[in-house]
């Protein structure tokens, strides 16, 4: 394989593709996300995605858009990134996080919603990844991560840029697992005084906060900073000016999504199985703060991912339920639930679906999606659906190659009931050539989701190719609930992998898919499921890994996040016949006979680059054809461009090399 690309048919194609999806230079808004709601709910303000240039990581900016008109305006110009915006409680300011003093050091900047000033305010002492205004609209609450503090998964599991770091070349970089700069802690800005100061216990790392009235703080907390101790995290009640706390939740799984009434005596939260930190999806607590009692909310089998006060007593709550993206309102002084909304054909942008209330009657903004339809502003009003501004720059032509979109379910070889989708192109005929896609995770899960990014370009082309793409939520898969979730836990590598396996059989027995011509690929558990699967199982054609785990022990004692393989192994290391070895694919890789791809980044802290190398080098010594990319400024995932044209572009040959679409005597 060549190591520069760049003139080839493939490159060529995914970079034109990606400047229709984007249309760098024009300065028009081709993604979005963060979306906040004004007072009152007449505008909404969000972080569009506005390329300059196919190079480095997509560039956001504060943009918003009018609800009655659709008029969309980008208020700030970076350079670097803008994000993260939220409307002060009064309308009159705009607080955003922007590292444009120093890339990668996110600081808090007020836009003026008046006059479009904008100033910066008091700097911290690390980096900025969140912000909350009080209730009264006097401060700010800032979640501050140390410079050189590891990044989650979900977003690119790297080491923060170390500012103002001096080291001689011949020097050793030295880790002890104290490291002051890993910390997270909260900090408060004054607007009055336009000062800034940390508060709390500097021995407890805060994961995420918010206020919980004008004078405290609800907190996600943990007495490390190291990745695993999230695991165990607890909640947390902190005075905002004494920085004392107290427990007041230790939860059997993990938590998140913290938000808190108005007047902060009420703390609803989300309890759930996870395998990142930020990614939760679970089950709806609400929490009395001052008499401690606990409330588990019935929100009709939606595993919940967003939740947010529109009143002092009603709570917001948005999620997924297996095919369906859903929003409820809570009543807390009833205790009901209320389904207001879902759907099977939209879902939203993110990792899982974000909305912002427009009222306390339900009614709530997104930016909405599907694996047909652009990123596009929406509403959710009296129950209906409504687009407000599409942000499409020329993706419904290429959606085109989708001839349909299947919800599937089909039976695992115990019996349980599995679901997953099916993407057809309207390229060729049945039976199609296919590739299984494997999500990450494994507590994640497939929904409709725009493929223009770079995790579902690749996709995309293969659809416009006739390539048909499957994508199984196997057991552990968010939607589900937390049985089906921790079915999982203890498990991973087994009953997921004829979950999936089981899933190919059904759609042979259909008639939909030619069995010679099945391929595989995924990335982080997706990428350890390929890497399984193809020990385990030969009837794959190709196969490509990303960001794989596929040695339990090197795993565990690499990488940041040594409690996912206890949790998803239930084991030890120390076991040496236990599943940390005999749920690793290099102990099998003698077996596979799968030509595969396998791709990681140089700076992944959470699935170390030795991970891909050593199944490579296991495929090698068995005849395997196998090529490793390792890609020198990625983390967890490939997403900086140039290197997302390149990865797709590979991708795609590499399925063609070895399962073409057209077979020689196919005369469609």
């Amino acid at each position: 394989m060549q190591r520069d690309i760049r003139q080839t048919p493939n490159y060529l194609e995914v970079e034109a593709l990606y400047r229709a999806l984007l249309t760098p230079g024009t300065g028009q808004i081709g993604d979005a996300a963060d979306i906040d709601a004004v007072p009152g709910g007449a505008d909404i303000v969000f972080s569009g995605t506005v390329m300059e240039r196919l190079e480095g990581t997509a560039p956001t900016r504060v943009c918003t858009t009018e609800l009655a008109t659709g008029r969309t305006r980008v208020l700030t110009s970076g350079p670097n990134s803008d994000r993260q915006p939220r409307y002060s409680p009064d309308a009159r300011h705009i607080a955003f996080m922007s590292d444009r003093s120093a890339a990668g050091d996110f600081q808090l900047y007020l836009l003026d919603c008046e006059t479009g000033a904008i100033r910066p305010a008091k700097p911290v002492d690390g980096w900025t990844e969140y912000a909350h205004w009080s209730p009264d609209g006097r401060r700010i609450l800032l979640g501050v991560a140390g410079h050189g503090a590891d990044v989650a998964g979900s977003q690119g599991a790297a080491s923060s840029k170390r500012l103002h770091q001096e080291r001689q070349g011949w020097e050793p970089s030295v880790e002890t697992g104290e490291e002051s700069f890993r910390w997270r802690r909260v900090w408060i800005y004054d607007l009055t005084t336009d000062t800034v100061a940390p508060v709390g216990d500097p021995q407890r790392n805060v994961w995420e906060a918010v206020w919980c009235g004008n004078d405290a703080i609800a907190a996600v907390v943990s007495p490390g900073p190291e990745e695993g101790l999230w695991y165990s995290a607890t909640l947390h009640i902190m005075d905002a000016r004494s920085g004392v706390s107290r427990e007041i939740y230790r939860p059997s799984d993990q938590i998140g999504l913290p938000a808190s009434s108005p007047d902060g005596s009420l703390v609803a939260f989300v309890e759930a199985v996870c395998s990142d930190r930020g990614v939760v999806a679970g089950n709806l607590r609400v929490l009395d703060v001052a008499s401690g009692k606990l409330r588990s909310v019935d929100t009709h089998s939606v595993d919940v991912t967003c939740t947010v006060w529109a009143s002092q007593d009603k709570l917001l709550v948005a999620g997924h339920r297996r095919f369906e993206t859903v929003t409820c309102m809570y009543d807390a002084r009833n205790g009901s639930t209320t389904e207001l909304w879902c759907s099977q054909e939209i879902s939203s942008a993110g990792r899982y679906v974000s909305v912002a209330a427009l009222n306390d009657a339900g009614d709530c903004a997104l930016i909405g999606e599907s694996y047909t339809r652009a990123p596009e502003v929406a509403v959710i009003q009296r129950g209906a659906y409504r687009t407000i501004k599409s942000l499409d720059l020329g993706y419904a032509d290429h959606a085109k190659a989708i001839a349909s979109v299947r919800p599937m379910t089909w039976a695992a070889p115990d019996g349980l009931e599995i679901d997953g989708w099916l993407l057809l192109p309207s390229r060729g005929r049945p039976p199609y050539p296919l590739v299984m896609n494997l999500h990450g995770g494994p507590v994640s899960h497939w929904r409709p989701a725009w493929l223009g990014r770079s995790k579902g370009l690749p996709s995309l082309m293969l659809l416009k190719r006739g390539y048909a793409i499957f994508l199984p939520n196997p057991r552990g898969s968010a939607g589900r609930g937390a049985a089906f979730a921790r079915l999982v836990v203890g498990d991973m590598g087994g009953a997921d992998t004829y979950d999936c396996l089981s899933g190919l059989d059904h759609l042979t027995t259909l008639g939909l898919v030619d069995p010679a011509r099945l391929g595989v690929m995924g990335g982080s558990y997706g990428g350890y499921m390929t890497a399984w699967l193809v020990t385990q199982d030969r009837r794959f054609a190709a196969a490509v890994a990303s960001s794989p785990v596929t040695n339990h022990v090197s795993e565990h004692l690499t990488s940041n996040i040594p409690h996912f393989q206890r949790m998803f192994l239930a084991d030890s290391y120390r076991n040496a016949s236990g599943k940390y070895f005999t749920r690793s694919p290099i102990m099998y890789a003698h077996r596979a006979r799968t030509p595969t791809l396998n791709s990681c980044g140089a700076l992944d802290r959470c699935t170390p680059p030795w991970e891909a190398l050593q199944f490579h080098n296991a495929l090698l010594e068995s005849g395997v054809t196998s090529v490793l990319l390792t890609y020198p400024g990625e983390g967890h995932g490939i997403r900086k461009f140039p290197a997302a044209i390149d990865y797709a572009a590979r991708v795609v040959g590499w399925f063609e090399e070895h399962m073409p679409a057209a077979v020689k005597d196919d005369k469609r």
